[in-house]
């Protein structure tokens, strides 16, 4: 990803008009007695994103032009942020280094993605974050909050958490995390089509973004 993507926030004030979600796949098949076989295909979601809805004067409207031109229309990634879901914490609640459990200590395992899980009673889904926001990340072993720079460092290109010598996590301790986060995507088309009415203001019928598929770092 690293040739291929802009580290550059899609305009937050027209993301917050964002229709879009999550996409699973599962393939169904039906038995002749009626008994269905699922099976899910994807590990994880893909995020997929309608942005031209909220988009209504000339200043949207050439803003996103400009921001399509530069990512090469789909050939950049870039990051953005999803108005619903950009936290580890609660809806409105403040980012805490508890918030979300990102592994577990061995006594010699030095790094550990970012997750966020979803669930928890049936089968949890613990989503990779690969696109933390920089000075929002917090952490803590075993209850107790670790110093960024200090302990440990983050890279918020990737939401690989690595623990500096001397600082590794014993065997048993719990490693947890807070931060907010960006979801990588592109456009999902080479393609804009702009309309613009009588009255001065415009319309993009739709803009679609779709996720990034992205791997894990190696730990």
């Amino acid at each position: 990803m690293s040739t291929d993507f802009h580290d550059v926030v899609f305009p937050l004030a027209l993301s917050m008009q964002a229709r879009g979600g999550p996409q699973r796949r599962t393939d169904i098949i039906t038995t002749g007695a009626g008994r269905e076989n699922r099976v899910s295909r994807w590990a994880c979601s893909r995020y997929h994103y309608d942005i031209g809805s909220g988009l209504k004067t000339r200043a949207d409207l050439a803003l996103v032009l400009n921001f399509f031109e530069e990512r090469r229309g789909a050939f950049y990634g870039f990051r953005f942020r999803d108005p619903l879901d950009h936290s580890s914490a609660a809806p409105d609640a403040a980012v805490t280094p508890f918030d979300q459990v990102i592994g577990q200590g061995d006594g010699t395992r030095m790094a550990f993605q970012l997750v966020k899980t979803y669930g928890g009673l049936f089968a949890p889904y613990a989503r990779p974050i690969f696109k933390p926001v920089a000075g929002t990340i917090r952490i803590a072993v075993a209850g107790v909050e670790a110093l960024l720079g200090q302990d440990a460092d983050c890279d918020p290109r990737t939401g690989l958490v690595r623990f500096r010598a001397g600082h590794c996590p014993a065997a048993g301790q719990q490693v947890t995390a807070g931060f907010r986060f960006d979801v990588p995507v592109r456009f999902a088309e080479d393609r804009l089509e702009v309309a613009l009415d009588a009255f001065g203001s415009g319309e993009i019928a739709k803009i679609s973004l779709i996720e990034l598929l992205c791997q894990p770092e190696k730990a």
